[in-house]
């Protein structure tokens, strides 16, 4: 009889281990979304449509952002926006005026599009 308690005890452990594990994976990937969300708006807010298409939306003056997500992270994506020149000298990106928060948003979303 113990045998089994023990064994119950361990099975409602691993159990509620897991349903922790998933509440937190999906309150993390809704952040991530509304982090991503709040780019998209940066993206507009900022004019950034004014050189980079991103699907049909956009003008084609810079690089097309449709699918750059599937070429760069997230974290290099902070560090261009926060000085493309400094990840690539010979860029034609100025540096943008963005607070910390901005840039975070916009990499989350560029990050987004694959």
């Amino acid at each position: 009889m113990a045998k089994g308690r023990w064994l119950m005890t361990r099975l409602v452990g691993v159990w509620t281990i897991a349903v922790v594990a998933t509440t937190l994976a999906c309150a993390g990937a809704q952040e991530r979304t509304d982090l991503a969300q709040r780019g998209e708006r940066l993206f507009t807010v900022q004019g950034c449509y004014g050189c980079h298409m991103v699907g049909k939306f956009g003008t084609p003056i810079g690089p097309d952002l449709s699918h750059v997500g599937f070429k760069y992270s997230a974290a290099y994506l902070r560090g261009w926006l926060r000085d493309p020149q400094m990840q690539r000298p010979s860029a034609h990106m100025p540096k943008l005026e963005l607070e910390p928060t901005e840039v975070e948003a916009l990499a989350a979303y560029l990050a987004s599009l694959r």
